[in-house]
């Protein structure tokens, strides 16, 4: 609960809802505070439904979720936390401690070691930090390339030089990990799985050939989608069909 003081300054910062949201949230604490876990969410999620999402918010609702034992939705939601803050420490360890209670217990297909080293990398931190990071190093670039250009001292500007180029090679890396966390945000559709147990299908169709079940709390993600029907994909690379209805997107 430590975090929502944050959550109360940003919205302290917007006039129109503000008073209302900080209402919200107070009570949504207080709730958590007093065990009441479902008002707290109640109260959580309708400071969502108002336009506004923080790592810290969604963070607390998967805590409620917990406490409730609804493991599917604090996994949801902490997924959706992750996502806004993937280098978190307390949201990975909540979200893996959430997966522990779930029945699929799927290996993940073994990354390279420098694809895995580079995504841990660039989950440090959200897309926002990278591209502030990326836009402050490109400026002190632009700042050594004037020195390079312009010095009047040969020392100078091949000190000038060697650094504009550790700088803009520095910016390249930064606006990299911002795309890969800008990926994530947008590109990739994940979700987790809302049913009991279901049936993965070898095509949108019910009839068709049953591949693999898997059951509530499971990360899947989405590949295509037809009328009802998405294909999905899970950790161990297995691919089938389920019906829309079962999943609820991150």
């Amino acid at each position: 609960m430590k975090r929502i003081l944050i959550v109360l300054w940003f919205f302290a910062a917007i006039p129109v809802f503000a008073e209302d949201n900080v209402t919200l949230t107070v009570k949504g604490n207080k709730a958590y505070t007093d065990k009441f876990y479902q008002q707290a969410i109640n109260c959580y999620l309708k400071v969502v439904k108002n336009g506004y999402e923080a790592p810290e918010l969604y963070y607390n609702i998967g805590n409620a979720y917990f406490k409730l034992n609804d493991y599917p939705s604090a996994i949801l939601y902490f997924e959706k936390a992750k996502k806004l803050q993937p280098g978190d420490e307390d949201i990975n360890y909540n979200l893996k401690v959430a997966n522990t209670k779930i029945v699929d217990k799927i290996d993940a297909i073994p990354e390279f070691f420098i694809i895995r080293w580079y995504k841990n990398a660039a989950n440090i931190f959200s897309f926002n930090i990278w591209a502030v990071l990326g836009l402050i190093i490109f400026v002190i670039f632009l700042g050594l390339l004037s020195v390079y250009l312009f010095s009047g001292v040969l020392k100078v500007r091949k000190i000038a030089f060697w650094c504009a180029v550790v700088t803009f090679l520095l910016t390249i890396k930064l606006f990299a990990f911002a795309q890969v966390q800008y990926s994530i945000l947008n590109n990739t559709k994940e979700a987790i799985i809302f049913c009991p147990s279901v049936t993965a299908k070898s095509s949108p169709d019910d009839n068709s050939t049953d591949l693999f079940v898997i059951h509530e709390g499971t990360k899947i993600k989405i590949i295509d989608n037809v009328g009802e029907w998405s294909e999905i994909k899970i950790a161990n690379g297995s691919v089938g069909w389920v019906n829309t209805s079962v999943f609820k997107i991150i």
